[in-house]
């Protein structure tokens, strides 16, 4: 694992990253699964999600502040909010929908 930004929030970030490694792995396995239906995998990434904020949400809280902290000391946040304008952030484009008989 890589260190943080700032040495100070490296034992967070690695704290953290531990965390969602764990937490992800297990996320990804009725994606994995051929067997279960869309109603089991809808309800077990739900509790996937709710288990993240118990297990890996307050590390990863802990974590950002510690990050926006240092990018502060720094200096770093007019910087990056000159790229959030430049380069704003969009709407992921809605997924391709296949095409019909009808399309052909």
């Amino acid at each position: 694992m890589a260190d943080s930004l700032s040495p100070e929030c490296t034992p967070l970030k690695h704290e953290y990253d531990s965390c969602f490694n764990v937490w992800f792995e297990e996320y990804l396995e009725p994606a994995l699964a051929t067997n279960a239906t869309k109603e089991q995998r809808t309800a077990h990434y739900q509790r996937k999600a709710e288990e993240f904020q118990t297990k890996c949400g307050k590390v990863y809280a802990e974590y950002q502040n510690c990050i926006q902290n240092a990018v502060k000391q720094r200096g770093i946040e007019p910087l990056l909010q000159q790229a959030r304008e430049e380069h704003p952030l969009r709407e992921p484009l809605p997924p391709a929908q296949p095409p019909t008989k009808d399309s052909k």
